[in-house]
């Protein structure tokens, strides 16, 4: 479907965009140095048209040491060498909007990365000076200081502070001040209290936003406020324990009247600049304080991404995120897989593996134990992938799972780059099995990567190619292609009505057009209610059957 370029001015796009989420050093690679980059992404903008996408988000593209797979970011208004130049970045907007589609960029600002012009004036510079100021730096406790300030742990493993050889003052070459870093160390958490943090990323918002990108991703955006009074308070889990905005670490009140501040930022173009919170905040009546208009307008659910392929458990998750998004004033968002998680199709091939400790323990094990049913994961994975792109908000998808990609769950440790794996004392894989660089040529070298790939590819990457699933009927490239398709055709007002009941294993329900979406998430297959007529079917995640929809199988109906 042609669409024109983007052009007008609309400021409610996001509200049902279907965003494609890009990891760019496993997209494409146009260099042969085995690293995704920009012009890859460019090359293939005529394949992210033909898929029906509204919007690319690019993951971090800003020079990295790669510490943290691009989020430890060198430098926040640059472009990684290795991943192309600011010419090359214009390029890519340029090219994204002549073919209809927005572009969306990931801001990093809870912490810096350790080689960062300000963290390295910061071990520079003294104790108590305003460039250790613009981060955490605290003494340390005990008799000399050589226990660190709290016991805080790190998303990664072990502590969450490390302590610097001074270069100034007294102590200069022995151990001195202790820094925060909430992730890797190598991530030096910001001190978001300081005015000259919050001023210098109101200058980054608008460095790309006057470079024509159109919305930003906000990582770990609710870990930016912390209670920094002495004595720190006690927290050894990373969950938030409370919804009062008073944890020390997470989700804190404080935390909103910075994104007021970048929502007058956003303001300043038309039209305003879209914006969504990564705000793993398991409260309702807190995550929907992050996508108020005021602030950042929208807030990333992931409900679903957590649920099991359940009747049940999705029809509520539906109905619970509807009604906060329309508390909030924004839209809902709904995601099943991106650069963090296990890819979906893995996660419904494993019965009895639903906590995120035994995930972990089925990626140890070369993801065999318990054994995968991956046919049947594809075959839920796509049911439930048109019941979510049937909903009223906007859907996010990752890279590859169009391609019905699986997790590489047997990468060889020796591969494994995540900071997890080290931190974990090799006891948890980490995140590399989903950010596998994709198969785009099922005959060519690298799967028509570029060069050798960063991580390495499996043998039925050949079986998943784009090459192979191009105009194939039934394939999963196909079936997202004319599901976006008929998404942008369907378009309705942000509402649906249930029309079976809440037990039903067969959940249905109708958005106000009268587009229809049915699905079957139990195994056996099941009668078709007598009021739908089977010829209006446009779409099926499987095969459809005479007055039957099959196991773990979703129908749309057209109006």
């Amino acid at each position: 479907m042609t669409r024109p370029a983007v052009s007008d001015p609309n400021p409610t796009w996001w509200r049902q965009a279907a965003v494609y989420q890009i990891y760019p050093r496993s997209f494409a690679d146009t260099t042969g140095d085995g690293l995704g980059d920009l012009p890859g992404v460019t090359a293939h903008m005529n394949y992210l048209s033909a898929l029906g996408i509204d919007a690319i988000w690019l993951s971090p593209f800003y020079p990295s040491a790669l510490a943290d797979g691009g989020y430890d970011v060198d430098d926040y208004r640059d472009v990684d060498p290795r991943l192309g130049t600011l010419a090359d970045f214009d390029a890519l907007v340029a090219a994204a909007h002549d073919a209809g589609i927005r572009v969306i960029v990931d801001i990093v600002p809870n912490h810096s990365s350790d080689r960062h012009a300000w963290f390295q004036a910061a071990l520079a510079a003294a104790p108590g000076s305003p460039e250790r100021a613009r981060y955490h730096f605290l003494d340390g406790l005990g008799a000399d200081g050589e226990l660190p300030p709290s016991d805080w742990i790190s998303h990664f493993g072990g502590g969450a502070w490390t302590r610097v050889i001074e270069q100034r003052g007294p102590n200069a070459g022995r151990p001195g001040q202790w820094y925060l870093h909430l992730f890797a160390k190598e991530q030096p958490d910001f001190n978001w209290d300081n005015p000259e943090v919050r001023e210098d990323f109101h200058t980054t918002l608008r460095f790309w936003a006057d470079r024509g990108v159109d919305g930003f991703r906000v990582d770990v955006a609710h870990a930016l406020a912390k209670d920094m009074a002495l004595p720190l308070r006690s927290k050894t889990i990373l969950d938030i324990e409370v919804d009062d905005g008073t944890d020390p670490l997470f989700d804190r009140d404080a935390v909103h009247d910075i994104f007021a501040g970048w929502r007058r930022v956003l303001n300043e173009y038309d039209p305003p600049k879209a914006a969504v919170a990564e705000a793993w905040v398991p409260f309702t009546n807190r995550r929907l304080k992050y996508a108020r208009p005021t602030e950042l307008g929208q807030a990333f659910n992931f409900d679903l991404l957590q649920a099991p392929f359940d009747a049940v458990e999705f029809r509520a998750i539906a109905e619970k995120c509807l009604v906060e998004a329309d508390a909030s004033g924004a839209s809902s968002t709904w995601v099943f897989s991106n650069h963090d998680v296990v890819r979906h199709p893995s996660r419904y091939a494993v019965d009895g593996v639903s906590t995120r400790e035994e995930m972990e323990a089925w990626l140890m094990s070369g993801g065999t134990v318990p054994p995968a049913d991956l046919e049947r994961g594809l075959r839920r994975a796509r049911a439930a992938t048109l019941f979510m792109l049937g909903l009223p908000g906007s859907a996010y998808l990752f890279q590859g799972e169009e391609l019905g990609l699986f997790e590489v769950a047997d990468l060889p440790e020796d591969a494994l780059a995540d900071p997890t794996w080290f931190r974990s004392n090799h006891r948890v894989k980490g995140r590399d099995g989903c950010r596998v660089p994709l198969p785009w040529d099922a005959t060519a070298a690298n799967f028509g990567f570029g060069g050798p790939p960063w991580l390495p590819q499996p043998d039925w990457f050949a079986h998943k190619a784009a090459s192979v699933q191009d105009g194939a009927a039934g394939s999963t490239l196909e079936m997202y292609r004319a599901a976006l398709s008929w998404r942008r055709k369907l378009q309705a007002e942000e509402s649906l009505a249930w029309v079976s009941e809440p037990a039903a294993t067969v959940s249905r329900y109708r958005r106000p057009n009268g587009w229809e979406v049915i699905t079957n998430f139990g195994k056996a297959p099941a009668a078709l209610p007598s009021d739908v007529v089977l010829a209006k079917v446009v779409l099926s995640s499987g095969e459809p059957a005479a007055s039957l929809i099959p196991g773990e199988t979703t129908y749309w109906l057209a109006p």
